[in-house]
């Protein structure tokens, strides 16, 4: 389920970007980018709708995902 990112309070959605860009495996390049600047472009991510804040009732969990990662939850 897609949940407005919009209404959730400002830090909740900061700490939840925060997880999401800090996980294992989330670093990719030769250049380290400060964790601030992910947060921001996450942020604009999620301003565009290129990326959601999904809640698993499976796992009932909260997470950041993609437009394409999106769509399979979506559809399943």
């Amino acid at each position: 389920m897609i949940v407005p990112w919009k209404d959730l309070p400002a830090d909740t959605l900061t700490n939840l970007i925060e997880e999401f860009v800090t996980r294992d495996g989330t670093d990719y390049g030769d250049q380290e980018i400060p964790t601030a600047t992910k947060v921001e472009q996450v942020r604009n991510q999620l301003k565009k709708q290129e990326a959601f804040v999904v809640f698993d009732e499976i796992t009932e969990s909260v997470s950041v995902m993609g437009k394409e990662q999106t769509r399979d939850v979506i559809d399943n």
